[in-house]
C-alpha cells in the first residue's frame, strides 16, 4: 500500500486523501483551550486569551490555498490569492472552530469512544475491500507523521464541532408563511411603475455661488494639486569605463562560475567551465567593474559629502556634472527614463542635499537637489473653470438623489402623475427588470411589495440614474397549486435556513468573543 502511495503521491486521488487526513488533524489545535496547552509566540490571533498560533494559521492557509488550486487546476497567483481573501479565510476559519469548540463543551456535547471509532472506521481512506484496515489505518499515519493519539484527538474535536454545529441546524424549521412567501416570489408576476433622475438631466437646474466653488475646493483640494516637482544635478560612472580598465584572473573566473553555477545550464546539465569560459570572464569583468564604479562613486560621496557640493566630487571622478530642468515624478525627463531608482531618490532628498551612491543599470549615479516645488493647491482663479465642472457634477448627483428620495417617500401615499411603466415581469435571481436595468436588490424588494406597502422606504441607483418605484399591479399565482408544492418548498428552502441559522449563530459567538487579529503576520503582501 505504502509503495503504491510513493508510486502515485502526486495524483489527484491520492491528493484528496492526505487532504482528507490533514484537515482531520489540524482540527486538533482546539484541544488547546481544553488542554491548556501554549501556543507559539508567534500568533495569528488571540481568542477571548487563546493563542492561534502561526502554525496552525499557516496549516489552515495551506489547506485552503490547495483546494482552490485543485479547483482552479493550477497553482494560484498571489493576485488571485488576494483575490479570493483566501488569507482572512483560513484564520477565519480557525477562530469559528475554536469558538464552536468552546460553546460545544459548554452545551454539555461529548463524544463517546464508541462513536469516536464508528466515525474512524467509517472513513473510506482507511479502508480496505470494503472493511476497516487497521494496518492501513497505521501505516497511512505513520507515512504522515502523525501518532494515532492526537490523529483520534483531532477527529473527536471534528465530531464535537459537527455535532455542536447539526444542533443549531435541527432547530431550524420552514414555516408556511415563508414557503408562500417563496412560492409567490417564483411564481407571482408583477407590474411596476417609475420616475428616474439622472444627474446629467439637471444639471442644468444647478446655479453655483462663489462660496460653492470654495467650498468644494476645499473639500477635494487633492484633486487639484500640482505635482511635487524637483530640478537636480548628477554625475554618472559607467562601470562599461571601468571595465576597460581592468582585468580577470583565471582564479577570478573560476570563483565567479562556481558562485553562479546555475546560469551555465545547458540541455544535459550544467555546462563545464571550458565551454563557457568567455562568457564567464564577460560577466565578471562586468560585475566587478561594477563593484568598483560603486566604491569610487561611494568614496568621492563620502569625502565631500559635509559640503553639498557635486563639483568637487565630479572633479576626483573626472566626470560632467549634468542638470535637469524641473520634473515630476509621473514626467521625467528623457535623460532619467527609465530610471525609476534615480527618480525615486531625488524626491527623497532635501533642497541642496547630496544623497547616493544610487546604482541602477546604466550607471552608478550621484545627486543633488538644486530645485524643489511642494505640491500645492493653485488659487481658484487659475482652475475655476474645472472647479465649476466637477462642482455641478457633484450637486446634480446630490440633486438627482434627493428627488428620487423625496419622490419614493411621497409614492407611499399614491403614484404621482407621467410615471412609467415595466409592464408584467415575473422574478429573476440576476435582477433584469424591464425597462430599468440589472438591480438584484431592487427585485428581491419589488416582489415584496404588496396593495398594502406598495413603495420601497427607498429609491435605487442603478448606474448614473437613481429610481423610484411603486408597485403598479401583482398577478398572483393559484393558491391551490402552493398547497400541492408546499412541503417539496419547505425541503428545499430548509438547507439555506439551517445554512443561515449556524452562520447568524457563529456570527454571535464572535459578538461576544474577545478576538485579536495580529495583522503582522496575515497582512497581504
Amino acid at each position: 500500500m505504502l509503495d503504491f502511495i510513493r508510486k502515485k503521491k502526486q495524483t489527484l486521488i491520492i491528493k484528496i486523501v492526505f487532504v482528507v487526513i490533514i484537515l482531520s488533524f489540524v482540527l486538533a489545535f482546539a484541544l488547546s483551550y481544553i488542554e491548556g496547552r501554549k501556543g507559539d509566540l508567534a500568533y495569528a490571533a488571540k481568542v477571548d486569551g487563546h493563542k492561534i498560533s502561526f502554525e496552525e494559521y499557516r496549516n489552515s492557509y495551506d489547506r485552503l490555498r490547495n483546494i482552490y488550486s485543485q479547483i482552479y487546476g493550477q497553482a494560484l497567483t498571489p493576485e488571485v490569492e488576494k483575490m479570493l481573501g483566501i488569507k482572512k479565510a483560513a484564520l477565519e476559519q480557525l477562530v469559528d472552530n475554536y469558538l464552536v469548540a468552546k460553546e460545544a463543551k459548554r452545551m454539555g456535547i461529548k463524544i463517546s469512544k464508541e462513536e469516536l471509532s464508528k466515525q474512524i472506521a467509517s472513513m473510506p481512506v482507511f479502508q480496505k475491500d470494503g472493511a476497516f484496515s487497521f494496518e492501513l489505518y497505521q501505516q497511512l499515519l505513520k507515512s504522515n507523521r502523525i501518532t494515532a493519539k492526537d490523529f483520534e484527538e483531532g477527529q473527536k474535536m471534528e465530531i464535537t464541532i459537527a455535532q455542536a454545529r447539526k444542533s443549531i441546524r435541527d432547530k431550524v424549521v420552514v414555516s408556511d408563511d415563508e414557503a408562500l412567501t417563496q412560492y409567490k416570489k417564483e411564481n407571482d408576476k408583477i407590474e411596476l411603475e417609475y420616475v428616474s433622475f439622472a444627474p446629467a438631466e439637471l444639471s442644468g437646474e444647478i446655479k453655483l455661488t462663489e462660496n460653492d466653488l470654495n467650498d468644494y475646493l476645499q473639500k477635494n483640494q487633492n484633486d487639484f494639486k500640482t505635482p511635487e516637482k524637483v530640478a537636480i544635478a548628477y554625475i554618472m560612472v559607467d562601470p562599461a569605463t571601468q571595465a576597460a580598465k581592468l582585468t580577470v584572473s583565471n582564479d577570478e573566473i573560476q570563483t565567479f562560475y562556481q558562485k553562479n553555477i546555475d546560469r551555465w545550464q545547458g540541455k544535459d546539465g550544467i555546462l563545464p567551465l571550458e565551454k563557457v569560459r568567455e562568457r564567464v570572464k564577460s560577466e565578471a569583468l562586468k560585475q566587478k567593474a561594477a563593484k568598483q564604479s560603486f566604491e569610487l562613486a561611494a568614496d568621492a560621496l563620502y569625502k565631500h559629502i559635509k559640503s553639498n557640493n557635486l563639483k568637487p566630487i565630479a572633479a576626483q571622478l573626472h566626470l560632467k556634472e549634468q542638470t535637469t530642468a524641473l520634473f515630476t515624478q509621473a514626467a521625467v525627463p528623457g535623460q532619467l527614463s527609465g530610471e525609476a531608482a534615480v527618480v525615486k531618490k531625488a524626491f527623497e532628498l532635501k533642497l541642496g542635499e547630496l544623497g547616493g551612491p544610487v546604482e541602477t543599470p546604466k550607471g552608478i549615479y550621484i545627486i543633488k537637489v538644486l530645485e524643489r516645488k511642494d505640491a500645492a493647491v493653485p488659487p481658484l482663479k487659475d482652475i475655476k473653470t474645472e472647479v465649476e465642472r466637477r462642482t455641478k457634477a457633484a450637486k446634480a448627483v446630490e440633486l438627482a438623489k434627493n428627488k428620487a428620495e423625496s419622490t419614493a417617500a411621497a409614492m407611499k401615499d399614491k403614484a404621482p402623475a407621467g410615471m412609467a411603466s415595466t409592464g408584467l415581469f415575473g422574478f429573476s435571481a440576476k435582477g433584469d427588470i424591464p425597462k430599468i436595468g440589472f438591480s438584484p436588490n431592487m427585485m428581491e424588494d419589488a416582489f415584496k411589495l404588496s396593495a398594502s406597502s406598495p413603495a420601497p422606504t427607498a429609491p435605487f441607483k442603478i448606474g448614473e440614474r437613481w429610481y423610484a418605484v411603486r408597485l403598479k399591479n401583482r398577478v398572483e399565482a393559484p393558491k391551490d397549486a402552493f398547497e400541492k408544492s408546499k412541503e417539496q418548498l419547505k425541503q428545499r428552502l430548509l438547507p439555506q435556513k439551517q445554512q443561515e441559522a449556524v452562520m447568524n449563530w457563529i456570527k454571535g459567538l464572535r459578538a461576544k468573543a474577545k478576538i485579536e487579529i495580529n495583522q503582522a503576520l496575515i497582512a497581504e503582501k
